[in-house]
């Protein structure tokens, strides 16, 4: 016969039942309503029912609750994985892509993701996906912009006596 939890009666369930009907996190809500079922004397699974949960569920959630109290039926959501670049790095990659390339030393006139790529793996010894490179650019506050394409053999005089050029206009007068 598997041990029953004890929920710590720090709150009351009307107290909980306000706490619920007040929060905004609907997932801590429902936690908190199932808990407060138990404290009422509702049978577990009934209580678990209402929350939408198993057994089992409710159970490491109790856990939770008497160790952290309301707040700890909140979901823990994981903020990703820490930068692999440091903000020395960072701040050095920033002006990297600021000046732009060298076509002497880098061989390339504008930067793409997979020449970054391989500076970051040149300079810092780290190696990125080049998607991640993207989202890299994306937090240093970079956005793709394409330069407009522009023939070889454009002729820069052609183009300016093709635009309209009308005579300028002459303001209205009022007559009073």
């Amino acid at each position: 016969m598997p041990r029953v939890i004890e929920i710590k009666p720090s709150h009351t369930p009307t107290e909980l039942r306000r706490l619920a009907a007040s929060g905004k996190d609907a997932n801590q809500c429902r936690r908190l309503l199932s808990i407060a079922a138990v404290l009422d004397g509702m049978s577990r699974a009934e209580a678990a029912k209402i929350g939408g949960m198993d057994r089992q569920t409710l159970r490491d959630w109790a856990h939770r609750f008497n160790e952290q109290g309301p707040a700890g039926l909140k979901d823990n959501r994981r903020r990703g994985n820490p930068r692999r670049l440091s903000q020395a790095q960072l701040a050095e990659l920033s002006e990297i892509v600021e000046t732009g390339p060298s076509r002497a030393v880098d061989g390339v006139v504008r930067w793409r993701r997979i020449d970054l790529q391989r500076v970051i793996t040149d300079k810092f010894g780290i190696d990125y996906h080049e998607r991640s490179i993207g989202k890299l650019l994306k937090h240093l506050g970079f956005s793709h912009i394409s330069a407009r394409p522009r023939h070889p053999g454009q002729d820069g005089e052609v183009i300016a006596a093709f635009k309209k050029t009308g005579p300028t206009r002459s303001r209205r007068t009022s007559k009073a």
